[in-house]
């Protein structure tokens, strides 16, 4: 096991007309981050978490505003650290959700973020009464799953039920597709790696792995309490032996408001499907687990989403 990580399907059902952008990830992340701190903050008088005396033992600030413990031995240059959350937002366009219609998304949680999970469930609940959107449309917490769909949360009784829905690592994969020679990934999310300080628009596979590594290793280390046991450099050579076979890959740009900076932000990245071609079975584990942790830039409002859809 590589990574603790669960998944979580949430169900929203609107209480009013919800006014959304096509793509509905930052809003659910920055409506999110509002509600908790709301409910979380006994300091409000202090602007940033960096700045406030509790934040060692803070839920907000530890999911919210990340940032590396006093006591971290590893990577103290980082002004901040993966947050232990992805938000991945429904796949489709929609942008009016009338009254009863619903809303789908999911919640990952990794690491110690997953003994938070009634954190989230609270504050999603309140954040149905704040309201969403352009309109502020009030929706009511309908529903929650696990990731193979036993349920753990109903609006009728407001039970969390304790159910297990951590992820894990299926040996299937390298019994089944250990002798292939290709493998495909589908980005379904604008993807924003950067390599050497550009933004990449082709990812050639060993850019995708130094990503992938760079916040696995982090994931793992601040969250998960352990060190990813590999052989970086291994890897990294091993990578750079396998080649883009086929590629349909686009650009693709979009903007978010960002209240907290109080600007429009562009956020353009690449979606599509790309095949790669050669040795891959030192990269099953990475490539799985980034499958649920996302890989580059944003992931927290649901950026750099893929899938393995064959090998």
């Amino acid at each position: 096991m590589w990574l603790a990580i669960a998944k979580y399907k949430f169900l929203l059902r609107a209480r009013d007309v919800l006014i959304l952008p096509p793509y509905k990830g930052s809003t659910l992340r920055g409506g999110f981050g509002i509600s908790f701190r709301q409910i979380c903050c006994v300091n409000k008088k202090v602007k940033t978490c960096s700045n406030c005396t509790l934040k060692e033992k803070c839920a907000y600030a530890y999911i919210f505003e990340t940032s590396p413990s006093r006591q971290t031995n590893r990577l103290k240059n980082l002004s901040e650290i993966p947050r232990p959350f992805v938000i991945e937002p429904p796949l489709e366009d929609k942008t009016v959700y009338r009254q009863g219609e619903t809303l789908g998304f999911n919640l990952i949680l990794i690491g110690k973020a997953i003994d938070y999970f009634p954190y989230f469930v609270f504050t999603f609940k309140e954040l149905g009464n704040i309201g969403i959107g352009k309109n502020r449309g009030g929706y009511e917490l309908y529903q929650i799953c696990s990731s193979d769909n036993k349920k753990i949360y109903d609006s009728r009784d407001e039970t969390i039920r304790n159910i297990n829905s951590e992820i894990s690592f299926d040996d299937y994969l390298i019994t089944n597709f250990s002798n292939a020679d290709s493998f495909s990934l589908s980005f379904t999310t604008p993807t924003r790696i950067k390599f050497r300080n550009d933004l990449v628009v082709k990812p050639e596979f060993h850019i995708l792995i130094r990503s992938l590594l760079h916040r696995l290793s982090a994931l793992s280390y601040f969250h998960c309490g352990e060190e990813l046991k590999v052989d970086y450099n291994l890897l990294i050579s091993q990578a750079e032996e396998i080649r883009i076979k086929e590629s349909s890959l686009r650009w693709v740009d979009w903007e978010r408001y960002s209240s907290r900076q109080d600007t429009r932000m562009k956020l353009g990245g690449f979606i599509g499907k790309v095949t790669y071609t050669g040795e891959f079975s030192p990269f099953l584990h990475p490539l799985f687990f980034g499958q649920y942790t996302h890989v580059g830039k944003n992931t927290t409002f649901g950026l750099g989403r893929y899938e393995i859809v064959n090998m």
